[in-house]
């Protein structure tokens, strides 16, 4: 049966507290093991994806549209205005829900294609060795915004990237914003995350990927023209300053996407990470 909430500060409402405190929701989601989905579409994609619910929180309207994935899920019921206190902003999609995580696969799992389905660490895939076919990976080293990342995971389920490994610096791909901007594709695309960043692409290596680092350098090879091999790993770097030179160093070949040369001249040399991630998938997949 729903539980009706009248009062913000309702003790059994802690898991929705301050959703847009970064580092309150960061410490109070890893002790407790949580994450938060946001929206009706999203909250689904997360329990396909085999996380189980902890609690809901919605308004009451949005109660028989959500009946069929709640089960047996604890439901709290609060106005439109009492969700507003609680979570700090006007919840639009009506629900919401913590989750609780799973365990991340190993990165030899995702790297070798063991790991499929959802991120959580289920395997439905083989329980040894690698997949048949090409593997492709994307390497995200540093990427602290998690729009970025969120969109990045939307990117690459959207184009048939086979799984992503995260620097350990890297923005989680279960906060909130991460989740709400990928539409729930973290769910659908394996990853993991790597323990020690300075051996990080050795690992690469050892599990036969040719790694390609993405940069804005136009003399770099285009990505149009770089051969792909049956493993490619490519690298994104941070937001603000690109790869570190480190992994730029030690990747087997820098690539670049050739930019116009009337933008050049009016001083525009790059793009986001989010569109280069996009047309970098596009060409992987190639």
């Amino acid at each position: 049966m729903p539980e009706y909430v009248t009062d913000a500060s309702d003790p059994r409402l802690t898991d929705y507290t301050r959703l847009r405190d970064v580092e309150l929701r960061k410490s109070l989601e890893a002790e407790r093991g949580l994450f938060i989905a946001e929206g009706e579409k999203v909250i689904r994609r997360a329990v396909a994806a085999g996380y189980p619910i902890r609690s809901v929180l919605t308004a009451g309207r949005w109660l028989e549209q959500l009946a069929d994935v709640l089960g047996d899920a604890r439901v709290y019921v609060a106005g439109d205005d009492v969700m507003t206190a609680i979570a700090g902003f006007p919840v639009h999609r009506g629900a919401l829900a913590s989750m609780e995580r799973l365990p991340l696969p190993p990165l030899d799992s995702v790297l070798s294609g063991s790991s499929s389905g959802s991120s959580s660490g289920s395997s439905s895939g083989t329980s040894s060795g690698s997949s048949p076919g090409p593997r492709r990976v994307l390497v995200l080293e540093d990427l602290v915004d998690h729009g970025n990342v969120g969109a990045i995971f939307r990117c690459a389920a959207a184009l048939g990237v086979h799984g992503i490994v995260l620097s350990p610096r890297c923005a989680d791909p279960l906060y909130r914003r991460a989740v709400k901007v990928s539409m729930g594709a973290v769910f659908s695309i394996p990853y993991a995350r790597m323990d020690n960043w300075y051996d990080g692409l050795a690992r690469l290596r050892e599990a036969g990927y040719r790694s390609l680092a993405l940069t804005p350098d136009q003399t770099a090879t285009s990505l149009d023209a770089v051969k792909l091999t049956d493993r490619v790993a490519l690298l994104l770097g941070s937001e603000g300053d690109g790869l570190s030179s480190r992994w730029l160093l030690e990747a087997d070949e820098p690539v670049c996407i050739p930019m116009s040369p009337a933008a050049m001249e009016a001083g525009v040399d790059s793009l986001n990470v989010v569109a280069a991630a996009a047309i970098a998938c596009h060409g992987l997949m190639r």
